[in-house]
């Protein structure tokens, strides 16, 4: 059993949250959550997460029970390269659309395990106890720098570029996505978020709020979104936590937007 949260905010910055969310469990028995982060201006960019978000629970939600773990994490690759190709088609043919894109990061779970899609900067992190551990590398101008030594790791999150996408969805005709296996125990939280979260929030707060096994989680991610607001909120948050449950225990899926 997986208990599942999303929530989704403005900011205080942004006219239009171009962020799009989405978490289910499909009637197939697998765990389905996306976060895409759009770009490419007031209709384009929500136009673009929107799109990679439908594309890719109209193309998972029919899989057969059982898959293993290959065939799992090809199904979530394939579905990810049909919503560039839908992004991508979209932007050629009308130009309000010209030069959308999206981020995206996707995980398939089947219970505790699954697999991990992922293009752009929004991230993925698995909270176990006291430490947190980033499951995506960002696909960006900063981290390419910062991994070639040209920048330190101060660096990375004041740098004047650190938006500068490298690998976006539907932004090209072709892309390669980034797959990643995933297990959660007992006590631990997967978390996918937005970079409204990440560029504000800490690791140390991520790791205190998520990590309090005390609190609903509810509001463990309110509380997060609370804390980019506070930060200063200068974009779209969205933030989206798994979490297993005891078998007695009720599996209620929340979600809200704002």
């Amino acid at each position: 059993m997986i208990k599942t949260v999303h929530v989704s905010h403005i900011g205080r910055v942004r006219s239009v949250n171009e962020d799009s969310a989405w978490i289910r469990n499909l009637d197939t028995g697998y765990i389905l959550g996306i976060v895409a982060d759009g770009m490419g201006g007031h209709l384009a960019g929500d136009t673009a997460s929107r799109l990679a978000v439908e594309t890719l629970v109209q193309d998972l939600a029919t899989l057969e029970p059982g898959l293993s773990h290959a065939s799992l994490s090809a199904a979530l690759s394939d579905a990810i390269l049909h919503a560039n190709e839908v992004i991508f088609r979209t932007a050629s043919t009308d130009d309000k659309y010209h030069n959308m894109g999206t981020t995206v990061v996707a995980a398939l779970l089947n219970d505790a395990e699954g697999v991990i899609g992922h293009i752009g900067d929004s991230r993925a992190y698995k909270i176990a106890g006291k430490e947190v551990f980033q499951l995506t590398e960002d696909h960006t101008l900063v981290n390419e720098l910062y991994k070639n030594g040209q920048i330190s790791k101060e660096d990375v999150s004041h740098h004047p570029r650190r938006n500068v996408l490298t690998r976006a969805l539907g932004t090209d005709a072709e892309v390669k996505v980034d797959m990643d296996a995933v297990r959660l125990e007992e006590g631990e939280v997967l978390l996918l978020c937005s970079d409204g979260l990440s560029n504000l929030v800490s690791n140390e707060q991520i790791i205190q709020v998520a990590g309090n096994l005390d609190l609903p989680l509810e509001d463990r991610a309110d509380r997060l979104l609370q804390l980019a607001l506070l930060a200063g909120g200068d974009d779209n948050i969205t933030v989206a936590l798994f979490e297993p449950q005891q078998q007695d225990a009720p599996q209620v899926e929340t979600g809200c937007e704002s």
